[in-house]
């Protein structure tokens, strides 16, 4: 067995054991429409195996015979099927999909059998990705479902230290090199690609995520009651939607549901589960704005002692539960401050893990944009109402993610475990 072959299996049985654990429960849960948001729980489990199907067995040839009839493939095509209505399909039951894809595994793990140099594994690495993906999006799931806890309490975290949230760091004016190339970043995705230099305007950005115990102060100062700080289109779904608080908070703002469980709100923690207009009215709150994409990635990876990019914020080194929040297993964000040695070239913390992190771009391609082998996967997204999101949430794993991973979404959405933190423009002479 080769080292390549190994690698990939290790990667796609992570991904499996992680699916399994997510899918683990009785059928209702896994049959029911937890909200019109998401998918059943078993239409995720059947997808992640019939893609694996489609890329892996039939490289991307739709026009090949599958493991599935043709009736029962339809039914996993998420462009035809909006979340709100899978529940209505005749989905396969729990035990025949979980069979499915032990059947589409067992496949997959002979044609890597044969695997050599002159393979590419890329059309793996694409499917690994989009098995943990669909893992995260479970998790959002589980977490809107209602009735006793599933999932437990979580891995401990490592402690946050006082002093930090509300500060910021300084990024200098300059170009820098935004986005990767597949030579230095083999399995990033399209949308990541190519690596050019853009010029950024001198900035300063939060040092850690803006915390509970910041956003709790928006809400008692009225934020959610003042129009001035929401945009046009922010304030009219405040009015429409009537969010009053971050999804999942109690009206007094003390108590938040976390995957069933009832819990204080830790104050030191990132808000998570905001929309992009929360984030922006906050920000305007605090004298403050969200960052560009690419303010957010200078701050995150350039290191101007060296003029180059840094694979990750703190260096070349993996990541580790020394360095940041990924995985899923911890169920939470960690307290801001909780990981000093996975600051940036300029101080900026965590910015892998625990929260993504709004910004205030749209979802556009990079100049030299080339669709990859799944090419729906970025190009029908962009140019649309689409903003991005940075960094990566402790829901994340870590084998998939990358300083240039875009994660995009509707402004409206804050099922996702998303948080933010602030930026301001700056004067060079006087930062």
């Amino acid at each position: 067995m080769s080292a390549l072959r190994e690698q990939l299996a290790r990667e796609l049985e992570a991904a499996r054991q992680r699916t399994l654990l997510l899918t683990d429960h009785d059928d209702p849960d896994l049959l029911r429409q937890h909200s019109p948001l998401m998918s059943p729980l078993v239409w995720d489990l059947a997808h992640v195996g019939q893609q694996e199907d489609l890329w892996l067995l039939r490289r991307g040839d739709g026009r090949r015979p599958g493991l599935l009839p043709p009736s029962v493939e339809a039914l996993y095509d998420a462009f035809t099927h909006p979340r709100a209505v899978r529940d209505r399909l005749p989905l396969l039951p729990p035990v025949e999909a979980r069979a499915f894809c032990r059947e589409v595994r067992g496949r997959v793990l002979d044609r890597l059998d044969s695997f050599g140099a002159d393979d590419d594994p890329f059309d793996v690495a694409m499917v690994v990705s989009h098995e943990q993906q669909h893992d995260e999006t479970m998790l959002q799931t589980l977490q809107l479902r209602v009735g006793p806890p599933l999932l437990g309490e979580g891995t401990p975290l490592p402690p946050g230290r006082p002093g930090v949230a509300g500060t910021s760091v300084l990024v200098p004016g300059g170009p820098f090199v935004l986005g990767v190339d597949a030579d230095d970043e083999p399995f990033s995705l399209d949308n990541e690609r190519p690596a050019h230099v853009v010029d950024v305007p001198a900035f300063r950005i939060g040092r850690v995520p803006v915390t509970n115990a910041e956003y709790a102060a928006f809400v008692a100062d009225g934020g959610y009651d003042t129009p001035r700080w929401w945009s046009g289109r922010g304030w009219a779904h405040r009015q429409e939607a009537g969010p009053q608080r971050p999804q999942y908070w109690s009206p007094d703002g003390t108590v938040r549901t976390r995957f069933g469980v009832l819990e204080q709100l830790p104050p030191d923690e990132p808000v998570q589960h905001v929309t992009f207009f929360e984030a922006e009215a906050y920000a305007a709150w605090a004298g403050a704005r969200l960052p560009t994409e690419a303010e957010w990635e200078k701050a995150a990876v350039w290191d101007p002692a060296t003029g180059r990019r840094r694979r990750w914020p703190w260096g070349s080194a993996d990541p580790s539960p020394a360095l940041a929040n990924l995985g899923g297993t911890a169920l939470r964000p960690a307290p801001v401050g909780a990981y000093p040695a996975g600051a940036s070239a300029y101080g900026a913390e965590q910015m892998v893990g625990d929260v993504w992190e709004w910004t205030s771009s749209g979802f556009r391609p990079w100049p030299g944009f080339t669709p990859m082998l799944y090419a729906d996967y970025s190009a029908p997204f962009f140019g649309g109402d689409h903003r991005v999101l940075r960094g990566g949430a402790w829901s994340v794993a870590p084998s998939i993610l990358r300083p240039s991973f875009r994660n995009w979404d509707h402004p409206v959405r804050r099922q996702v475990f998303s948080g933010f933190r602030l930026a301001w423009s700056v004067d060079e002479p006087g930062a």
